[in-house]
């Protein structure tokens, strides 16, 4: 099966990542965030943490990615998505953690659409229990249709999902008239 019935462990494994991160960017001024999925409360998913750094000056990106080189990832590039770099495991370096957890590293300016996006639509998912559940639905119809293949799976939710949580987000835009930061987010 590619998706899970949520675990609470999904929180326990984003906190373990990003005390092992927050090692090696010591003295910067920087955000991390758990989204995707496996941050929202009881919704089922593909057991993979995502998790975005954040960063406020171009001049941080550089240090930040000296850091996580360190730990033992290498910069991907962006993959097509502007202002959302991807960092995957090297292989050079083990960390137990960071080897036996599966995640998915991103590293996004402050102002990124990407990084907005994640925010957005997982803060509308944990606040509406309507289109948790309506997402969770189109979710496993989609691994329906994929046979369970993750590869045809990841397709099929690019061309099927995106008008649902471009609707999610602008709801979530709407409610959030008058407030400069969202709300999960916080610069440290």
């Amino acid at each position: 099966m590619i998706l899970e019935k949520y675990s609470t462990r999904w929180a326990e494994d984003y906190r373990k990542i990003v005390t092992e991160i927050n090692t090696v960017l010591d003295g910067l001024v920087y955000a991390i965030e758990h989204v995707g999925s496996t941050s929202v409360p009881n919704l089922d998913s593909k057991p993979i943490i995502d998790i975005d750094i954040i960063y406020l000056w171009p001049v941080d990106f550089e240090k930040i990615k000296s850091g996580l080189e360190k730990l033992g990832y290498y910069h991907n590039g962006n993959q097509g998505i502007e202002d959302r770099d991807v960092f995957k495991r090297s292989g050079k370096k083990t960390n137990e953690i960071l080897e036996a957890i599966q995640h998915h590293l991103y590293v996004c300016p402050a102002d990124s659409k990407a990084l907005e996006r994640h925010i957005l639509s997982r803060n509308f998912l944990r606040k509406n229990d309507w289109a948790r559940l309506k997402y969770q639905q189109m979710k496993y119809d989609l691994a329906e249709m994929a046979h369970q293949d993750r590869k045809i799976y990841a397709e099929l939710k690019e061309l099927h999902m995106n008008d649902f949580i471009d609707s999610m987000i602008e709801e979530e835009k709407r409610a959030m008239v008058g407030t400069a930061v969202p709300p999960d987010t916080s610069i440290s």
